[in-house]
């Protein structure tokens, strides 16, 4: 299924179908089925929740990140982060000052 999560911590700007960009904090990438899906946080908005966005690339030959539209590929991405990247997180651990 998956063959490795790697974990990174590179910046990324995007830009959206509008053509607004923000900024993202790659938290780890994986390939399955041969696609591969990067989990991002947004730097901007000071949010806890992550996206997942699968890699395509379009008839240009330029590669896109999209968002995951298949909900039964999207809860299998999803919780393959969760266990193997996540796991160590604890969510309900009171913040460090």
């Amino acid at each position: 299924m998956a063959d490795e999560i790697f974990e990174t911590e590179d910046i990324y700007t995007l830009t959206d179908e509008d053509g607004a960009e923000m900024q993202f904090s790659l938290l780890g990438s994986c390939e399955i089925d041969g696609k591969e899906y990067f989990a991002m946080i947004p730097l901007d908005e000071g949010s806890d929740e992550y996206v997942i966005l699968k890699k395509e690339i379009d008839e240009n030959g330029e590669e896109l990140l999209v968002t995951i539209d298949d909900d039964e590929e999207f809860d299998r991405v999803a919780d393959l982060f969760e266990d193997e990247l996540f796991d160590e997180i604890d969510y309900d651990a009171p913040e460090e000052k």
